[in-house]
C-alpha cells in the first residue's frame, strides 16, 4: 500500500513539472511577438525579449524532459499545487523582459509589474508610459490578455473541481446534461478562446472609430476584455477625448466581467442564455443603479452636467467593480462621499467564470438568499427553509463555502494591511493597496496608490507583500492556503 500511495505521489509529481513546462514553452514562444514589436520600432529592446525567450524557452523545455511519464492524471491534491505553482512560474518569468529591457527594473519591481499583469489587477510601478518602448507596452498587454483567458478557464475548469469558496456550484459534471455546453473540457476551452478573441478584435475596431491609433487600440482592447487595465499612456483614459471610447470601454469592460461560457451557449442555443443568467441580470442592474446615483450626486454639486457625469461616473464605477482599474479622471477628489464609495465597490468584482476579480456577484446574491432565509427563519421557525440559486437548490456546503471565503477574504485583507503598516506605510494606502491587491482592481486610494498615482515609491517588502495577495486574490485564496495546512501534506 505505501509503495502504491509513493508511486502515486511521485507519478503527480513529474505530471506537476510536465504541466508547468509546458506553460514556460508556450510563454517563450510569446515572447517573440515583443521582439517583431521592437524590430519594427527599431528599438535596441528586441535583445531583451529574445534573452527572456531563451531563458524561459531552456527551463520550460528542462522540466519537460525531466518529467516525462505516461501517467498524465492529477490527483485531488496536485492539482492544488500546479495551479499555485503555474501562475507563480509564469509571473516570475513573465518579469525576465522587464528586468533586463532598457526601463532597468530592479527583479522586485519587474516581479510586481509581471504579477500584476498576470493576474489582470493592473497596478504598476512604471512611470513615462509615453516613452516607453513598444515592446514593453506590448508585453504588458500580451500578459493581462493571456492572465484574463487563463483565470476564466481555471474558473470553469479547476475551482469548480477544488470546491472552493462556493464554486462547486458550477460544476459542470453536477449540471443537467442540457446545459453542457460540448462534451468535451478541451472543446468548451476553443470555444472559450475564440469568443475571447472576438471580443478583443470588436473592441480594437471600436477603439478605432473612436480615434484611437492601432497600437493604442490594440493594446487597450487586450487590456480592457481581460479587465486588466494597463493602459500605453501615464494618464490612462484620461489621454484620450470625447465620450465615445469611454462609453466603448464601458460596453467592453462590461462584456469581460460576464460569464464567457454563457457567450458560447447564447451563441450555440444550447442552455442558459446571457440576458436570462441571474448573476447577469443582477450585476448589470448594479452598475446601472450605482453609476445613476452617483452621475445624480456629482450633478448636484453643481460641478458638471448630468450627461457628463454620468459618462465620468459609469466609466469609472464600471472600472472598478468590473476590477479593470482604467481611470479617466482622480474620482478622489469629488470628495468623501466618493471616496468611501470607490473603497466599497473595490470588494465587488463582476461574475463568475470571466476574467474579473473581487468577490463575486453570485456570492453577493447566495449572502442575500442567506439574509433572506435567516429572517424567514426567525419569523417561522418551524417552516423548513429552501434556498435556491438560477434554478439549483444551494445546499448547506455552498452556503458554508461563501460564508468562509468572504471571511478568509476580509481576513487577508486586514493582515496584508497590517503587515504593509508596519514597513511606516499611511493607513489609507496600507488598507486601499491590500483590498485592490486582493480584489485584482489595480489603482487603491490617496495620493501615492490612487488613481493618479502608482506604486513605485513604495519599499520592497510591500511591494512583494501585494504580489502575493495578488496571487491569492485570483486564485480564490483558499486555493494556496490549503497548502499551508498541515493536513495537506500528511500522507
Amino acid at each position: 500500500m505505501d509503495s502504491a500511495r509513493t508511486r502515486v505521489a511521485a507519478d503527480s509529481t513529474k505530471v506537476v513539472g510536465l504541466v508547468i513546462g509546458a506553460l514556460l514553452v508556450a510563454l517563450s514562444v510569446v515572447m517573440l511577438v515583443p521582439v517583431l514589436a521592437e524590430i519594427v520600432a527599431r528599438s535596441n529592446d528586441w535583445q531583451a525579449f529574445l534573452s527572456s525567450a531563451v531563458v524561459t524557452g531552456f527551463v520550460g523545455g528542462a522540466l519537460m524532459l525531466a518529467n516525462q511519464t505516461e501517467e498524465r492524471d492529477l490527483t485531488h491534491r496536485a492539482t492544488f499545487i500546479v495551479t499555485t505553482l503555474g501562475w507563480l512560474s509564469v509571473s516570475a518569468f513573465s518579469a525576465l523582459p522587464f528586468a533586463f529591457s532598457e526601463v532597468d527594473m530592479n527583479y522586485t519591481d519587474a516581479f510586481f509589474e509581471a504579477m500584476s499583469g498576470i493576474t489582470t489587477t493592473g497596478s504598476t510601478v512604471m512611470t513615462g508610459l509615453d516613452r516607453t518602448p513598444p515592446g514593453i507596452l506590448l508585453w504588458r498587454s500580451l500578459i493581462q490578455w493571456i492572465g484574463g483567458v487563463g483565470i476564466i478557464l481555471t474558473a470553469v475548469a479547476i475551482l469548480p473541481f477544488l470546491r472552493v469558496g462556493g464554486m462547486q456550484l458550477f460544476r459542470t459534471e453536477s449540471s443537467d446534461r442540457s446545459e453542457k455546453v460540448l462534451p468535451r473540457p478541451g472543446q468548451i476551452a476553443v470555444a472559450i478562446g475564440e469568443v475571447y478573441l472576438l471580443l478583443t478584435l470588436l473592441c480594437a475596431l471600436a477603439y478605432i472609430v473612436g480615434g484611437m491609433t492601432a497600437f493604442d487600440a490594440l493594446n487597450h482592447a487586450m487590456t480592457t476584455v481581460s479587465t486588466g487595465g494597463y493602459s500605453t499612456h501615464d494618464a490612462s483614459f484620461g489621454y484620450f477625448g470625447g465620450s465615445f471610447v469611454r462609453w466603448a470601454s464601458i460596453i467592453f469592460m462590461i462584456s469581460g466581467s460576464l460569464p464567457l461560457v454563457l457567450y458560447v451557449q447564447t451563441l450555440r442555443g444550447a442552455g442558459e442564455t446571457l440576458w436570462n443568467d441571474q448573476q447577469v441580470k443582477g450585476f448589470i442592474a448594479m452598475l446601472v443603479g450605482v453609476s445613476v446615483v452617483m452621475a445624480l450626486w456629482l450633478a448636484a454639486r453643481g460641478d458638471y452636467g448630468f450627461f457628463e457625469a454620468l459618462t465620468l461616473t459609469a466609466f469609472n464605477v464600471t472600472s472598478i467593480v468590473t476590477t479593470t482599474g482604467f481611470a479617466s479622471t482622480d474620482y478622489t477628489l469629488w470628495g468623501p462621499f466618493a471616496i468611501m464609495a470607490f473603497f466599497i465597490l473595490t470588494f465587488l468584482g463582476g461574475c463568475t467564470g470571466s476574467t474579473s476579480g473581487g468577490l463575486k456577484m453570485f456570492r453577493l446574491q447566495i449572502l442575500a438568499l442567506l439574509f433572506k432565509s435567516q429572517v424567514r427563519q426567525t419569523l417561522y421557525p418551524h417552516v423548513a427553509q429552501t434556498m435556491r440559486y438560477a434554478d439549483r437548490t444551494v445546499n448547506r456546503e455552498i452556503v458554508f463555502s461563501v460564508a468562509l471565503f468572504v471571511f478568509v477574504f476580509m481576513g487577508s485583507i486586514l493582515v496584508a494591511a497590517l503587515a504593509i503598516a508596519a514597513f511606516g506605510v499611511d493607513f489609507t494606502t496600507a488598507i486601499s493597496s491590500s483590498a485592490q491587491a486582493f480584489a485584482n482592481v489595480g489603482p487603491g486610494l490617496g495620493p501615492i496608490v490612487g488613481p493618479a498615482g502608482n506604486f513605485a515609491s513604495l519599499p520592497d517588502g510591500p511591494k512583494l507583500i501585494l504580489s502575493f495577495a495578488m496571487l491569492l486574490g485570483r486564485l480564490e485564496l483558499l486555493t494556496i492556503l490549503v497548502m499551508f495546512s498541515k493536513d495537506y501534506w500528511e500522507r
